[in-house]
């Protein structure tokens, strides 16, 4: 059965730039966390948008902060983060090579701690650092760029990885991030997924708060 209350995490990546104080109030009114996509353009291709940005949601946000670092060297920038009141702060496991430090670092700071992987990583790579992680991210696309198409194996990816934070009887929660839309919300939560991610699907829509009521509901 789907989770009772699953998350719903616009991102902002896909807001209106010119008007984003109008999307920071929708998410407000409407969503349960502002989802960040930090991109450096060396970890990946593209390049989003840097503190700045971050302050600004901050200054206006009624709800949590829910940072996806998709940068290299992410344990330079946890402290910055905590002091802008980010709730929330994951980077991808092969983004660093002390991923084991940089989750006690974040947990340290104050924040809920997250591990991302791509479509092309096992989730058996997750299994070592579940026990330092709040959630995880599992990417239903790959990194990078907005408007890509949901890929089918994210189904039994969920699953694969519940089972085993069932196993170790933790309290980790499965964020799915990508492609994510009322035409598959209901089957990700079934799979035991609890935090959607949607940028496209949210922001691009006519009617933006009913396309969130349709995931949650």
């Amino acid at each position: 059965m789907p989770t009772v209350n699953p998350l719903i995490a616009p991102s902002m990546l896909a807001a209106d730039f010119l008007h984003l104080a109008k999307d920071v109030e929708l998410v407000n009114e409407h969503a349960d966390l502002f989802h960040l996509d930090i991109m450096d353009g060396v970890f990946v291709p593209n390049i989003s948008y840097g503190f700045p940005v971050v302050e600004a949601i901050a200054s206006a946000a009624r709800k949590p902060l829910d940072v996806h670092l998709m940068i290299v060297q992410p344990e330079k920038y946890i402290e910055r983060f905590a002091r802008l009141g980010v709730s929330m702060l994951s980077f991808h496991l092969n983004a660093t090579d002390k991923p084991a430090q940089a989750l006690l670092h974040i947990r340290e700071a104050g924040m809920k701690a997250g591990l991302v992987i791509n479509p092309d990583m096992p989730v058996e790579s997750l299994y070592p650092y579940l026990h330092l992680c709040d959630y995880i991210i599992l990417m239903s696309v790959y990194a990078g760029f907005g408007g890509q198409k949901f890929i089918e194996d994210t189904f039994d990816r969920i699953r694969t990885l519940k089972a085993e934070i069932e196993r170790q009887s933790l309290p980790v929660k499965i964020e799915v991030d990508g492609g994510v839309s009322p035409a598959n919300a209901k089957a990700l939560l079934e799979a035991g997924a609890e935090i959607l991610v949607a940028g496209s699907a949210v922001f691009k829509a006519e009617d933006p708060a009913s396309v969130m009521n349709a995931m949650r509901n």
